[in-house]
């Protein structure tokens, strides 16, 4: 205030010319930086309210967007491929709420069979692709390592198109090999690294049940999702000894894929599978589905439905601390008022109009508010980086929580700013001159 002081003494000074009190806003800025140096401890309390609630604001949404994106583009996007439709007894997973009444529907329901797949693909249209397959965990063996379970997938048709998924070394199953039931398998890189540690798996073998079969290639590595490998996988032949040791009970598989070019058609498809199979499952109209038809669309609604209530939680609860922040301002606003009072007393009799006050004392209050946010969005943004690195959980910084969060530190500091300020800008300068 000293600087503003000064200037209006020098203005009055000079024949003929009205003194100007108004402060420019990068002086207002510099001058309201220089009351939160001068003022440390003040300052300090006045910023920490406003900083913590920021802080989880971003934290928070940070990771609920982080999910968001993995269960889109990873867990989502690795288990289930993109246009396809899951034809299964049972939802592969589900993100909603599953009652007890609800997993005894699922038992009772009738298994898929291999008598199943032609009524389902036979009258696909030309432009679709699809794939029997059955899955679980079993034992695998080498003379490299020691014995150890892995998920284990029989399959049939283009599994590797429909999956995207390719070999880093060797090669995919010919259609020969698929046809006949050939001892063949495709490991993925854990299963390599762990059963073959040193040498070229290509061409060796992995014996399952006492079963000898030939490594044919190796997959391209799949990652991880919340700390589980996706690489810990063999593939083989349908129609090899393997299946039985997935299904025990005869001709039982676990899914029929199919993959259309695009969502329309994939629409089509869906409601054709699920006519086909009510019928086969002798369904009157007004008995429910009891098979499931999963999509990565339908997988992700419930996610983006449970998405909004976490964001809305993460905006709301950060904001009791925005409003003890708020009400933190304004009482160190308060006590700046009274602190200042002959300061504010000298300025309005060299001519300070009410509204120069207001403006100052404002503009300090929304410096204090802003300069809290940025520094709770720089610390959440550490925040959300060490939940990452300590945890599986996955985030990802949402730009418009970091606007929103500076935003919501002006907005604060303004709010707050008003009442203190108005008291500021009311003062009676004869008054104010008289206090010590």
């Amino acid at each position: 205030m000293r600087m503003a002081i000064r200037a209006a003494v020098m203005a009055a000074a000079i024949p003929g010319r009205q003194p100007d009190n108004r402060v420019p806003i990068f002086e207002a800025l510099r001058m309201a930086l220089e009351q939160i140096r001068v003022q440390k401890l003040k300052s300090f309390f006045t910023l920490l309210g406003v900083t913590i609630g920021v802080m989880f604001l971003i934290a928070v949404v940070s990771v609920v967007e982080g999910m968001g994106n993995y269960m889109e583009h990873d867990l989502v996007g690795k288990i289930m491929a993109v246009h396809t439709v899951e034809l299964r007894t049972r939802p592969d997973f589900n993100l909603g709420d599953v009652d007890d009444a609800m997993i005894a529907d699922w038992r009772r329901r009738p298994r898929l069979t291999e008598e199943d797949l032609h009524p389902v693909v036979d009258g696909l249209p030309p432009s679709t692709r699809w794939y029997m397959m059955s899955e679980d965990q079993i034992t695998i063996e080498s003379p490299f390592a020691r014995p150890r379970k892995v998920l284990t997938f029989a399959v049939t048709g283009d599994y590797f198109t429909i999956k995207s998924l390719g070999v880093v070394s060797g090669r995919e199953f010919t259609n020969q090999e698929l046809e006949s039931g050939s001892l063949v398998v495709v490991i993925g890189q854990d299963v390599k690294n762990h059963f073959f540690p040193t040498v070229d798996p290509i061409g060796r073998s992995l014996r399952v049940a006492g079963v000898p079969y030939e490594v044919v290639g190796v997959a391209e590595k799949q990652g991880s999702t919340l700390g589980f490998s996706l690489d810990k996988f063999i593939i083989a032949p349908y129609r090899a000894p393997i299946h039985r040791l997935l299904n025990r009970d005869r001709g039982v598989i676990d899914a029929i894929v199919v993959q259309a070019p695009d969502d329309q058609i994939l629409t089509d498809v869906q409601e054709q599978m699920r006519q086909i199979m009510r019928v086969r499952h002798k369904l009157h109209p007004s008995q429910s589905d009891n098979f499931s038809l999963n999509t990565p669309a339908a997988a992700l609604a419930t996610w983006q439905s449970i998405q909004k209530y976490l964001v809305i939680a993460a905006i709301v609860l950060p904001a009791i601390g925005l409003v003890v922040g708020a009400i933190v301002i304004m009482n160190i606003m308060l006590v700046a008022v009274a602190e200042r009072t002959r300061e504010i007393g000298i300025r309005k009799s060299l001519g300070a109009r009410r509204g120069d006050i207001l403006v100052q004392f404002l503009f300090e209050a929304a410096t204090l508010s802003t300069l809290g946010a940025a520094t709770g969005v720089g610390l959440g943004i550490i925040v959300a980086q060490v939940v990452t690195k300590v945890t599986p959980m996955p985030v990802s910084i949402a730009p418009w929580s970091v606007w929103l969060s500076v935003g919501l530190g002006t907005v604060i500091g303004i709010v707050s700013g008003v009442y203190p300020a108005t008291r500021a800008a009311r003062l009676d300068p004869i008054a104010a001159l008289r206090q010590e």
